[in-house]
């Protein structure tokens, strides 16, 4: 089963198109990192897999054939950002007690074990919480609901470096548990290496890649050679980036080999990602085709 099918999708505000032919297939059971620049259209592509906004083409289905907003996808899918819309007003327990009114899936004991363990009291105005308890809050809610898929738009940007490492951590034990589905979209690529398992690339309102993070680091290496050598390597396999310095180039490849006179090393998805960015015009999209 798939958790996210997007055939074609584009998303246009006035002239200006947020999404175009956006074309991609998550499989049930991921942590999905989904990276690019600032107005790439990684909001609006969640919006639209949450049911907040309606593709102005192509098709969208979530969890194995429902269309985002209709009951079914409501049932099963949590999206939360960094905006945290809590009712700043209410006390935390009144928010609970709302949730759980409004959800036909709601978890109590994992909301209130969850905010007792990082002390957040239930008597306090959602507006007098911290920035940073007022993510843990909005979280927690998104994960009390027992979603089948999360989706999470720059979530623990309010977040110092300790609480961020233990949401991961809650995170990828409800992933364990659950079977729960993921698309988390961050700008630190960094911290999504260490739980994404597939990746979406976004460049200019386009998927410019989306596969499985290992097959992607088994068939890409970081080469470092001759400078005077470059221009013959681009005639023999794909290169993602060049760059000279002196009489040394090093490159980006996709291939899984080295080609003699080079040496070779594996990537990392940090420079994947930047590599891929560095080049929208390079592509790889739904999987992986055969390499070099």
């Amino acid at each position: 089963m798939t958790a996210v099918e997007a055939d074609r999708v584009g998303k246009r505000y006035r002239r200006t198109w947020a999404l175009r032919d956006c074309t991609l297939a998550i499989p049930a059971g991921q942590v999905a990192a989904l990276v690019g620049p600032n107005g790439a259209g990684k909001t609006t592509l969640l919006r639209v897999l949450a049911g907040l906004a309606v593709p102005s083409q192509g098709q969208v289905r979530v969890l194995g054939g429902s269309a985002p907003g209709s009951p079914a996808a409501r049932d099963g899918v949590s999206y939360t950002d960094q905006q945290m819309p809590l009712y700043r007003t209410l006390r935390v327990r009144d928010i609970l007690s709302a949730a759980e009114a409004l959800n036909n899936r709601w978890d109590r004991d994992l909301a209130l074990t969850r905010l007792d363990t990082l002390g957040i009291p239930l008597r306090r105005r959602a507006g007098k919480l911290s920035g940073g308890q007022q993510a843990q809050v909005a979280l927690t809610l998104a994960l009390a609901r027992r979603p089948k898929l999360l989706l999470l738009d720059e979530p623990l940007a309010s977040l110092d470096p300790l609480a961020r490492q233990d949401v991961m951590g809650w995170l990828m034990t409800c992933v364990a548990e659950d079977g729960l589905s993921v698309v988390f979209s961050s700008h630190i690529v960094s911290e999504l290496e260490r739980v994404a398992n597939y990746l979406v690339v976004l460049s200019a309102g386009q998927v410019q890649l989306a596969a499985p993070v290992d097959d992607l680091l088994k068939t890409h290496r970081a080469l470092t050679g001759p400078a005077d050598a470059a221009d013959s390597l681009e005639e023999q396999i794909e290169v993602i980036t060049m760059a000279r310095a002196g009489r040394q180039a090093q490159a980006l490849v996709r291939a899984t080999d080295t080609p003699p006179g080079w040496s070779g090393r594996p990537v990392t998805m940090e420079e994947l990602v930047l590599g891929y960015l560095k080049r929208p015009q390079a592509r790889a999209v739904s999987g992986l085709a055969a390499v070099r």
